[in-house]
């Protein structure tokens, strides 16, 4: 969704697709001015036991706003990212990077799992993308491809 699309966040999902009634009873429960924080979103799928992408669909169909990705890409404010290139990079991160890639884009999920690999905090990893020129995608949640 393209920020012009904001607020019409359901319309990229099919109409036939329902909505989970205990993933949109918590995410209510949870949600703070219309938004929701990416890694909320994630403890309530963890709780729940559900992909987290089913609660990115249900986010989408309640129209809340994710902010605070955890990789940095989107969420904060005026800004909107808060991701920056990486000063240095390891050869290691930039391989585990690079053979990761599927499509030319570094799935979140995938980003996640490095940075457990490594140790690092996971906008160490985005920013080690930003680094290479390397984007970022698809969102586990469903936000962005």
């Amino acid at each position: 969704m393209t920020h012009q699309d904001k607020g019409h966040f359901s319309l990229k999902h099919s109409p036939d697709r329902k909505i989970n009634e205990r993933v949109a009873e918590m995410v209510k429960e949870k949600v703070k001015d219309g938004t929701m924080a990416c890694a909320i979103a994630f403890e309530i799928a963890e709780a729940l036991g559900v992909p987290a992408e089913e609660v990115g669909f249900t986010l989408d169909l309640l129209e809340i706003s994710l902010v605070k990705c955890q990789l940095g890409l989107f969420g904060y404010g005026p800004t909107r990212r808060i991701v920056k290139p990486a000063e240095t990079l390891s050869p290691g991160l930039e391989k585990a990077i690079r053979e990761s890639l599927l499509n030319d884009r570094l799935p979140c999920s995938s980003a996640w799992a490095i940075a457990e690999k490594f140790g690092l905090r996971k906008m160490e990893v985005s920013s080690g993308c930003e680094t290479l020129g390397i984007k970022i995608g698809p969102c586990q949640l469903g936000t962005f491809k």
